[in-house]
């Protein structure tokens, strides 16, 4: 996982082509003029998924985790936590599900981060992730979700 500010983006292109690429578009893309929604960014390589939410308690929240896409979570307004676990030896309680890409764990986060507008998160397969917690009080958040293609 890393965490950091899109302005410190190309500190990461040396992660990929896909990566750079996801992360050229985030720091290009005028977000104001794309709708929610899912977006092909480089056909099913790279997908722009624009999204609007209130964020919720953790307590009602379980971790995720994928298989097929790395996640590259893009705040661009309102404020979050995400929560974090690295994947050892859990077994998911919800088994892989290809169609989505995801599976989910019970366990608990280790550690929560904050996420503000223009900070992104890199979540690998190994990640496991709870993301759009509440911090503080409940705050309405406009995200974008790349999912990069894992090589």
């Amino acid at each position: 996982m890393i965490i950091d500010d899109i302005a410190y983006a190309s500190r990461y292109y040396t992660l990929g082509s896909r990566i750079r690429q996801a992360l050229v578009f985030l720091q290009e893309t005028d977000f104001a003029a794309i709708p929610t929604g899912k977006h092909e960014v480089d056909g099913e390589n790279i997908i722009a998924i624009v999204d609007e939410y209130d964020t919720k308690d953790a307590a009602s929240e379980q971790l995720e985790s994928h298989k097929t896409y790395i996640d590259i979570q893009y705040l661009l307004a309102g404020e979050e936590l995400i929560g974090h676990l690295l994947l050892q030896d859990q077994l998911p309680s919800v088994p892989y599900n290809a169609e989505t890409d995801e599976m989910i764990f019970a366990e608990r986060p280790a550690f929560f981060s904050k996420l503000q507008p223009f900070m992104f998160a890199i979540l690998y397969p190994t990640d496991l992730h709870m993301p759009g917690i509440i911090s503080g009080t409940p705050t309405r958040v406009k995200k974008v979700v790349m999912k990069v293609k894992a090589d």
